[in-house]
Order: C-alpha cells, then structure tokens, then sequence
C-alpha cells in the first residue's frame, strides 16, 4: 500500500492498515458513514504525530482526530483519502492543582475518569454532555460542549485555561497556560475551542476545575404545557436562584424511560422538569422550598423534592441515557433516532417547541423532545429510516426548518453539538440570515493562516 512503509516509520506499531481492523473508525455517533482511510494511527507521543502531520502536509493526505466518537454530526469520521487520528493512548491526567484550582490532562481522557480522579478532591470539571462516559477531553473542546450543568456553570470554553497543540505543519504551539487571568494579545485558545479539529490536534489541556457543590437536592415536577414549565423557570431565575440543572422531557421521552428503565410518570402528564438546586448545608432545605413554591404555583401534576444521593444518580443517568431510550419507541426496527440540536433564548423555548411540535404533526413524523429548558437548548430526536426515501426527506425537511425555528427566535442552529457534515448548510442559512456572511470568509481565511493546505478535517464545518 502506498504510504505503508512511512507511516511504520514514523508510528511504528502504532498504526492499522487492515481493513477488518479499521471498521469501527467509519462512524460516529452521528448516521453518516465515512470512506475507509489510508490508515489509523494511534500515536503515543507528540513527536510521533508532529512527524505524522508534517508527512500528511506535504503529501496531502487529510487527517480527522478522533477523540471517543461521539460526534453527533458527523465531525469525526474519515472522507476521501484521509487518515484517522486516534487519541485514544493519549488518556493521563497529568496534574491536580486545588490550591490553583486547575488540572493538566490529555485530550484522549474520558470525561467521567476525569470528575471521578477529581471527586477524590472533592473537586469536578463542570462540563458535562450525555455521552461523558465515552466523550473525551479533547473531543468536548473540539465541540465546545455543554450539558446538563451548563444552566449553572456555562459551556466547555468558559472551562479551557490552556492548550498545547501541533499544527498542521508539525509544529507545536502552546497557548494559554494554568492561570485564570491573561492579558496578552489575541486569544488562541478560544480558536480551537469548537474547531472540531479542522485547525490542528490538541495534545494537551489546561483546564479549570471548581469545588463541588456542598448540597444539592432534586425537584421533580409535571405539567400539562410547556409554558407553565418555562414560566416557572424565568420566575426561579428572576429570583436569583440559578438551577444547577434544569431539564425537560416530552411525552414520548418519559414513556422511552418508562420502557427502558422502569420509571413511572403521571398518566396526565405532557412535559417534566428536572430541577437541581446547589447551595450550603445550612440553606439548601430552605432555597429548595423556595424553589419548589415557584413551581407549585403553576400547578403541576405531581411535584416531588430528593437529597437521597441514590435517588438522585438514578434520575441523572436516566436523564443522561433519554437519547438510547428512545430505541425502545420505535415503531420498526429499521428506524434510527436522529438528535437535533439547537438554542433559543430560554424566554423563547415554549414558544419555539410549539412550533416544532406542529412541524412534526403536519410532516407525520415522530419527534421526541427533550432538552435545556434554563439554557433554551433544544433536543428534538427524529424517527426516521435511513433506507426510505420519503422518511429521510421528512426528516431533513424537519432539520432545516428547526435550525430554522432557531433562527427566527434569536438562536443558533447548533447548540453544543457542532456543525460536522451535517449542519453545513444550516450553518450558511444562519449567516445569512444573520447578515453575517463574512463570518464564513473570516473562518476560511484563519482556517487558511493555521492549515494552507487544508489537511486538519477537511469537509468539516465549511467546505
């Protein structure tokens, strides 16, 4: 095979030619198969993908980094002549600092590892997407991704102190570092933070870390609408009280979880609300209560209030595995369940849902929603069947009027999944509407300073 010998070089065993062995780095977690590449490396040391990406430079091979392959659009597998880069042996936290409050890891670091070496400290990493048992470190920076707790604690990019990076070139940059305050130029940093991997391959990062929350309890609510949930929301957080997540789930989720794990839910119900409050041992019964008298006063169907710590990770997790439930709905083995994802204002949530809720009933489809409600962040889950024709046109016709349901309240089209293959045109719509096509041609161009011959991701976020 062209290449082979070069590559043995440069990766020793570190690399897999075979095509058998290969399979498993043709997908992700979105429903787009990629092209079998020229090879998979597996490196285990910066040198040996400096040496990696200054052959694929100047032989024009395209390299994809793959973190743990839990790309929901696409932004992680192979195209036409590509090699995958697999950071999977880059997986050591490197240093814990409390007193700085910040830790050193390697991008192939699974985030759950990560918060539970932290946990020893009584420490997290605040990030936290539903793929976290499998999402790695240098995969959520790819993707600036959020969460659950990004009610309280934001989105990865609010998290990143530091980076150490090689270029396309083979050279190695570091950017930031471990403090919290810097005053020096332009931000690197933030450039690769949601890059998706299409400006080099992050091998390093400085991340800020927090203590954990000294309390916590969990407030389960039901209502028969959406608005009662997002008004009850905007009065918690008029009051000051910031939920420490806060999550809603339609119809169809609860009766996936029903199937999938046992839970029960009121007959009655049409939406609920997971709401988790943080404060002191001293305050939390109180802010709780507080909380919930918000919440009563728009008249749920059942409310009920945890701080059993068994409880409450039953809950989380269920919340966490609503988008693998969903398999149990489907109405035929042959349909998948496609995630969408994108934001509104938190204001504009109800209002954006009903819309989408009607779109679904006129094209005939099933969507399951569930999403962020304090954030705006909404997931809208697609039935369709890759093999039928009519069901992938609904459903791409269900997409574009989504991202474009966004637009219109003042949202974006992707939220915390990034852009990958999939939201490629959606991208553009939003510039567009937005006035803001330059932004494209400005991307391109810093695109072009990092990578001129545009091997990192090629075909990704923009062609």
């Amino acid at each position: 095979m062209v290449y082979t010998d070069a590559l043995r070089e440069i990766l020793g065993k570190n690399v897999i030619f075979d095509p058998v062995e290969k399979t498993p780095y043709l997908s992700d977690a979105s429903a787009f198969t990629g092209k079998e590449p020229i090879a998979v490396a597996l490196p285990e040391s910066v040198d040996e993908i400096r040496k990696l990406l200054a052959f694929c430079d100047s032989n024009k091979i395209f390299v994809v980094p793959r973190g743990g392959g839990t790309s929901l659009t696409g932004a992680s597998i192979p195209l036409e002549n590509f090699i995958v880069l697999s950071m999977a042996k880059f997986n050591r936290i490197l240093n814990i600092s409390p007193a700085d409050r910040y830790v050193v890891a390697e991008p192939g670091v699974r985030l759950d590892d990560l918060n539970e070496k932290l946990s020893e400290i009584n420490f997290f990493y605040p990030p936290d997407p539903a793929s976290s048992m499998a999402a790695t470190v240098g995969g959520s920076i790819s993707t600036n991704a959020g969460g659950l707790r990004a009610s309280m604690y934001g989105t990865t990019k609010e998290w990143v102190l530091g980076l150490e990076v090689v270029l396309p070139d083979g050279s190695v940059i570091t950017t930031g570092g471990k403090v919290l305050k810097r005053s020096a130029g332009y931000d690197l940093t933030a450039l690769f933070i949601g890059a998706e991997g299409t400006l080099g391959v992050i091998t390093k990062a400085f991340l800020k870390i927090w203590p954990k929350p000294e309390a916590t309890g969990r407030i389960l609510a039901y209502y028969d609408s959406i608005e009662k949930i997002g008004l009850a929301i905007r009065n918690i957080k008029a009051s000051g009280i910031t939920p420490l997540i806060a999550e809603f789930l339609d119809r169809i989720t609860m009766d996936s979880l029903r199937k999938a794990k046992g839970m029960a839910f009121p007959e009655t119900a049409s939406y609920m609300l997971i709401l988790d409050v943080a404060s002191t041992e001293l305050s939390i019964s109180d802010d709780l209560e507080r909380t919930a008298s918000m919440l009563r006063d728009l008249q749920p169907i059942e409310l009920s209030i945890t701080r059993d710590p068994e409880e409450m990770a039953r809950i989380y997790e269920a919340r966490k595995g609503a988008y693998s439930s969903l398999l149990k709905v489907r109405t035929s083995s042959n349909q998948r369940v496609i995630i969408g994802d994108v934001v509104v204002p938190a204001s504009e949530l109800p209002a954006a849902l009903k819309e989408v809720a009607a779109k679904a009933e006129e094209l005939g489809i099933m969507v399951a929603l569930f999403g962020h409600i304090s954030d705006g962040n909404i997931h809208a889950n697609i039935f369709a069947e890759p093999g039928d024709k009519e069901s992938m046109s609904k459903e791409e016709e269900f997409q574009v009027y989504l991202g474009k349901v966004a637009l219109q309240h003042g949202g974006s089209v992707s939220a915390e999944h990034g852009i990958g293959i999939e939201k490629k045109e959606l991208l553009l719509d939003q510039e567009r509407f937005t006035s803001s096509e330059m932004s494209i041609d400005i991307m391109r161009k810093i695109k072009h300073a990092f990578d001129p011959n545009d091997i990192m991701n090629r075909g990704k976020i923009f062609d």
